[in-house]
């Protein structure tokens, strides 16, 4: 008996059924994956009928799935897997990317993959703090209002004040906001928010130094900053830091001359020439002629104010030839012909010095002279005056008049010369 051959029906268009094979057919339809592991298993050795459904996928009779789809939904299934650390899983993010790739369309896409799905995950990352609570906005007009804030507090020295009632100190804090509103009648002054900033940053000063007097003197612009300058007066005996200074002026002042007479002493042999220059004018006494009044300044209010060094008569007639814009900053240099000899902390009091000189006026017999100073300063000059009480006003037709005849300068000019000194005396 011969053994049988296995082969393979083909199905004829008339029906009927052959062992032949078709050559044409053997070569275009190959058997599926799971057919050959069939043959294969079936070449090799006999396998029980359970072990082999546990190796080939059965059919989902109940959902009517496929192998096919039931591998689908598998790798899906792995796919949409979210990570422990990041809460992101591979089959979102690959969408996420190839929509990018496909909206954007790049150059060489295989070569920017990697940098497009790093791309995706930084944009997908979300902090665990609240960047709106912590985020620190740092633009001018915060950092102003910063400033501006210690204006608004209330101190405790004012609150046992008001709690008392009885013992109470004359301030020498002015009634800004009333004068003022006088000045905006007139057309002229600053805005209502910026003079109540004003008054604050000058009771401010009031309560850091013993003043007597304090007078808001006026806002000079700048190119950078502005400056906004009071006029104040100590209380009697406290001036200690003023001596000071002067006691250190003094002795920098002999230091120079020291050097200057070893220079001497060092250079005998050289001639020298005949030539001496005048001696330096000394600049007036605290309370007297320029030096009359202290100034303050500041950039802001709610800033640090800033006292102002007595003015030289250098300074003054150097002043009064070079024509300079100010910055806004105490310490900028002055570059100009003729050399000013200081930087723009000078060149700000000698202008102040010069304007308070030129433009203070008042009604006449508004003010009068002290008879108790007249009697001791008989010699020298009258710089000192207080109001009239006796003063009881000038009609408004008498003020507007053209000549001006009812209006005086209250204040000392200043002498060509800025003060006099005889260079005879001993």
């Amino acid at each position: 008996m011969s053994s049988p051959e296995v082969s393979a029906e083909v199905q004829q268009p008339d029906g009927v059924a052959t062992n032949e094979p078709n050559p044409q057919e053997a070569t275009e339809v190959a058997p599926s994956p799971p057919a050959a592991e069939i043959l294969n298993n079936k070449s090799s050795k006999p396998t029980s009928p359970s072990v082999a459904s546990a190796r080939s996928p059965v059919p989902n009779m109940a959902l009517n799935v496929t192998p096919k789809e039931q591998e689908f939904t598998n790798a899906k299934s792995y796919l949409l897997t979210a990570s422990t650390n990041s809460n992101i899983n591979l089959y979102d993010h690959l969408s996420r990317v190839l929509t990018k790739v496909l909206d954007e369309r790049p150059v060489n896409v295989v070569d920017v993959f990697e940098d497009i799905s790093k791309n995706v995950k930084k944009s997908k990352f979300s902090p665990d703090f609240d960047t709106i609570l912590n985020k620190v906005d740092k633009t001018t007009e915060v950092a102003l209002a910063e400033s501006q804030k210690s204006l608004f507090e209330r101190n405790q020295d004012e609150g046992e004040h008001e709690g008392g009632g009885e013992d109470e100190v004359e301030t020498p804090l002015p009634n800004l906001p009333e004068l003022m509103n006088y000045f905006e009648q007139g057309g002229v002054g600053i805005s209502r928010e910026e003079t109540i900033r004003i008054f604050l940053a000058l009771k401010q000063l009031v309560d850091n130094y013993p003043l007597q007097t304090c007078r808001f003197w006026g806002k000079i612009l700048g190119t950078e900053k502005n400056y906004i300058v009071a006029e104040v007066e100590y209380r009697e005996g406290e001036e200690e830091e003023e001596e000071e200074e002067e006691h250190d002026g003094d002795e920098d002042m002999e230091k120079d001359e020291e050097e200057g007479e070893g220079e001497e002493h060092e250079e005998d042999d050289t001639p020298k020439p005949d030539f001496k220059p005048p001696p330096v004018i000394p600049k007036e006494d605290n309370h007297t002629g320029a030096n009359k009044k202290l100034f303050f300044v500041c950039n802001e209010p709610g800033k640090a104010w800033t006292k102002l060094p007595p003015v030289t008569p250098a300074q003054i007639v150097c002043a009064r030839q070079i024509k300079k814009f100010f910055t806004g900053r105490l310490d900028a240099p002055i570059i100009s012909y003729p050399p000013f000899p200081g930087n723009e902390i000078n060149y700000l009091r000698a202008q102040i010095a010069r304007i308070s000189a030129g433009t203070q006026i008042s009604p006449l017999g508004f003010y009068q002279f002290d008879e108790e100073e007249e009697e001791e300063e008989e010699e020298g000059a009258r710089d000192t005056f207080i109001e009239n009480p006796d003063y009881e006003g000038i009609p408004v037709k008498d003020l507007v008049d053209p000549s001006l005849a009812n209006w005086v300068h209250h204040a000392q000019h200043i002498l060509p010369q800025v003060t006099f000194l005889n260079i005879f005396e001993n």
